[in-house]
């Protein structure tokens, strides 16, 4: 009998057998509060009946036109929807099904374009689990260990982390952009920097929210050196921040983003954004992929942009995610070190009373909230910092459930 890769542990006892909104209905027959949303993806919540149709009415007439030998209407009409809500100046995109696969096209047109070897990223992002993407992360050495040799030419900077180092937050930037100014001198020359590639919030690195004074400090450094500024929007974008794109916050100009998981409602899609001229500097052949840009995906996408405006999400993540972070931070007790986020991006990170990550008690505190009912993941390089992910269509009333049954579990636990 075939089974799952072994590998493939799940994070939550559930078997799903369907969705509504920010609910999963298990095969067990119970509800649960879903604030995992597939790793962010389901923003407008599962099966939200717009989406649901547009993507009935797509398999009705083209289920797949491979996009460099046929053009598609849904293709086209996202293409131009994205132009109402992408950075300024950022007109030209190259679609792809995963994260992944984004971070990578980002990487291949920064180094064509500048003709430069070498990329910064920085300490605990999480870019993807491909050769490229995995030598780009640092997040956890669970993403590239025994992978090796891995992909040259990508050197790793801090991000500032003021909790980590215990500092505050203008001396942990401070810091950051001083160490990254050192590595120009020690490690990659600038005239050899094709990129920076960042995170405004790092996600599988623990919930960690950049700042205005550190992504500016990499705006002034890109300008002044010719570096590229890829900002990596493939969690905290779509309103999942409270603002249509996580770097929004920090009033910063990216040359190229990525984008994914929230974009089409949980159907596979991906890709990049950039200024045309800028796109047109990559080599001919060097974009393309047998199901980038599928059909069904992409009108899942438009209505998935619909839903967006219509309902508000943006504003509402922005006013839940302000009611969920003061509620988590109102409710931890002494086992949680710091509570963190932006938008509906909110951990809370475990610590031991000597201050040393406490891994055990953050996943006890994950499994009995799915007991509760309450579906959570794990995340941070020590795994030890709970994260809650919701829906953007989340309610009032469904985050104040939700942090009745945590802060349960944080009495019990």
């Amino acid at each position: 009998m075939t089974r799952l890769s072994p590998l493939l542990a799940q994070a939550t006892p559930v078997t799903v057998d369907h969705g509504l909104g920010c609910y999963l209905y298990g095969t067990d027959g119970r509800r649960y509060l879903d604030f995992t949303a597939g790793i962010g993806v389901t923003s407008t919540g599962h099966c939200h009946p717009h989406v649901v149709e547009a993507a009935r009415r797509q398999v009705g007439s083209l289920i797949h036109g491979q996009y460099t030998t046929v053009m598609h209407q849904p293709m086209l009409e996202l293409t131009e929807r994205l132009g109402s809500v992408l950075p300024a100046d950022l007109d030209s995109v190259f679609f792809a099904n995963s994260g992944s696969e984004a971070v990578e096209a980002s990487l291949r047109l920064s180094r064509q374009a500048t003709g430069r070897p070498n990329v910064i990223v920085f300490h605990g992002g999480f870019h993807g689990r491909t050769v490229a993407a995995a030598t780009m992360t640092t997040s956890g050495t669970r993403f590239s260990a025994g992978f090796s040799p891995l992909m040259g030419g990508v050197h790793v900077a801090p991000f500032p982390d003021a909790y980590r180092y215990g500092w505050t937050e203008e001396e942990a930037t401070a810091f950051a952009l001083k160490e990254l100014d050192y590595i120009f001198s020690t490690l990659t020359a600038p005239e050899e920097t094709a990129a920076f590639v960042v995170e405004p919030v790092l996600g599988e690195g623990g919930y960690v929210p950049g700042n205005t004074a550190f992504f500016q400090g990499l705006r002034e450094r890109a300008d002044r050196y010719g570096i590229l500024l890829v900002i990596d929007e493939i969690q905290t974008g779509f309103g999942r921040t409270g603002k249509f794109f996580g770097h929004q916050h920090f009033d910063v100009r990216p040359d190229i983003i990525t984008i994914a998981k929230g974009l089409a409602s949980g159907f596979p899609l991906s890709g990049i954004a950039a200024s045309e001229e800028l796109m047109a500097k990559a080599w001919p052949g060097s974009q393309g992929g047998t199901y980038g840009g599928n059909a069904v995906s992409c009108a899942a996408a438009i209505a998935t942009l619909e839903v967006i405006e219509k309902e508000g999400l943006v504003a509402n993540a922005a006013t839940r995610g302000t009611q969920l972070i003061e509620g988590a931070r109102r409710t931890a007790t002494s086992a949680v070190g710091d509570v963190r986020g932006l938008g509906l991006m909110v951990g809370s990170e475990f610590t031991a009373a000597d201050g040393s990550p406490d891994r055990a008690k953050a996943a006890a505190a994950q499994q009995l909230a799915a007991k509760k009912g309450l579906l959570l993941l794990t995340c941070g390089a020590h795994m030890n910092v709970v994260r809650m992910i919701p829906a953007l269509v989340v309610t009032a009333e469904q985050v104040e459930d939700a942090l009745t049954l945590w802060s349960e579990v944080l009495e019990e636990i």
